[in-house]
């Protein structure tokens, strides 16, 4: 017997009723702020670094799915890849077999990954981090990690207990019994160290949350502090590993860093299949696995599927071939430098900083009397508001998708697919020149809209 199922013809007739499901089936906040803010679009297809709606207008992604979309949307390569394991009818997941796509993409990432031995595959960053986090409490026999002021490292228990945002661990307590250091503060590293119980530090070398890259020289010291003290470091490169900051991984920027365990996802999908990659060196993976009565003492139930582990080759060979980490370097510092340029000439414009295609623009408070009446008034209501002002009409009036860099933070995230061009450097500068333009006009619908979010944030009180 053959079940019929047509995924088009389900899309076409129920499609519409996105938002309406979403509010009824799932978290019920997302439709609410999109709706909110303006973002309620209907995006009927995407390709490269562009969504299109049912009218044929292009929507440019400067945020690829937080960084999901390292390639852009349906990379040719990329959906060849898994179009083929899919046809191969596989014998996956067996469990009791050694497929050799696992292995041929772990060796291939450990290419890319000078000092680093073995791989565990698992599904997301998240869960990345997780491994990282029991595979350095076993081998070093120390139960305290390290994490840094305002980091991120994802949302399960144990990621979530090296957050360094209240807002993502209020009422999830108790959690691992972890320690915040300030990011790039070695003296706090070297005081938590001598305590004799602390496993790792982990550490995002630029952190997602308001673009902040760790000082020259601090990965190094603190690597050298760490390993003096049995301890490991840990770096956290789900968002800026494959390229993204203009090198393979953002470590690999300071001379001499040499992480203990390394954690990327996101990019390494190609945008289709969930996957997170723990990279280690051969005396950790050892040390876990020591016996084949270990053997699956750490393990996940998809993780090495066939279809993950052809999309990572996919990835990796894209990168390779069209010399994605170099492109980087040269349309990031064309895009940083352009928008550094317009510091001088708006006074909401406080910095502009980050590596290769992570940049964050930062707000501040101007110095002109009736602006910096309205900015008062903005930051009295909430602090972010500014942000979210720009990120709106950069939506709804150029069709330009950005974010806001985390809750409270008057910056602004680029996070684009590693292929955007010229071209499109030049569309979001100028759409972001119009912006700053009627911010700096001193009325317009921008200072409308902030109104609306002053409502809403004092309303949410």
């Amino acid at each position: 017997m053959t079940t019929e199922f047509d995924l088009g013809a389900l899309l076409a007739e129920r499609g519409a009723e996105r938002y309406e499901l979403h509010a009824k089936h799932l978290n019920p906040q997302l439709p609410r702020m999109l709706h909110t803010i303006g973002f309620d679009k209907v995006y009927e297809r995407a390709e490269g670094a562009h969504f299109f709606d049912a009218d044929g207008n292009d929507y440019l992604d400067m945020l690829a799915g937080f960084g999901v979309m390292g390639l852009g949307r349906h990379h040719p390569v990329v959906r060849k890849a898994l179009h083929d394991v899919l046809d191969l009818d596989l014998a996956d997941l067996t469990r009791f077999d050694c497929q050799p796509l696992p292995g041929l993409l772990a060796e291939r990432l450990l290419a890319h990954s000078p000092h680093l031995d073995r791989v565990f595959f698992g599904n997301s960053g998240t869960e990345a981090v997780e491994t990282a986090l029991k595979f350095a409490r076993y081998a070093t026999g120390k139960p305290r990690v390290l994490y840094c002021d305002h980091a991120f490292h994802g949302l399960t228990t144990g990621s979530l207990s090296v957050n360094g945002e209240d807002g993502f661990r209020d009422g999830f307590a108790p959690l691992l019994p972890d320690t915040a250091v300030p990011l790039g503060d070695l003296d706090a590293l070297a005081r938590e160290l001598r305590k004799g119980d602390v496993a790792a530090l982990i550490v995002e070398p630029i952190q997602g949350k308001g673009v902040h890259e760790a000082p020259p020289g601090y990965l190094r010291a603190a690597q050298e502090l760490l390993h003096k003290h049995k301890a490991l470091l840990i770096a956290d490169e789900v968002q800026t590993g494959l390229g993204r900051t203009g090198d393979f991984y953002a470590y690999q920027h300071e001379d001499g860093v040499e992480p203990d365990l390394v954690c990327v996802a996101k990019a390494l999908s190609g945008g289709y299949v969930p996957v997170g990659a723990t990279l280690g060196k051969e005396w950790i993976f050892k040390k876990v696995y020591s016996s084949m009565d270990r053997v699956l003492v750490h393990s996940a139930s998809f993780g090495s599927n066939a279809q993950a582990m052809a999309c990572g080759l996919a990835v990796l060979s894209v990168m390779e071939n069209e010399q994605i980490v170099a492109g980087v370097r040269r349309t990031g510092e064309l895009l940083k430098s352009r928008l550094t340029a317009l510091i001088d000439k708006y006074e909401l414009l406080a910095d502009v900083r980050g590596r290769g295609l992570m940049i964050g623009i930062e707000f501040g408070k101007p110095s002109s009397l009736k602006l910096r009446g309205r900015w008062t008034m903005l930051q009295a209501a909430r602090k972010g508001l500014f942000a979210q002002m720009v990120v709106v009409p950069l939506l709804q009036k150029h069709r330009i998708l950005t974010q806001v860099s985390g809750d409270h933070l008057e910056v602004i995230k680029l996070i684009p697919p590693l292929v955007i061009d010229e071209t499109d450097v030049d569309r979001f500068v100028d759409a972001f020149i119009a912006v700053m333009d009627d911010a700096h006009s001193g009325g317009g619908l921008m200072w409308d809209f902030g109104k609306t979010l002053i409502k809403q944030a004092v309303a949410n009180r």
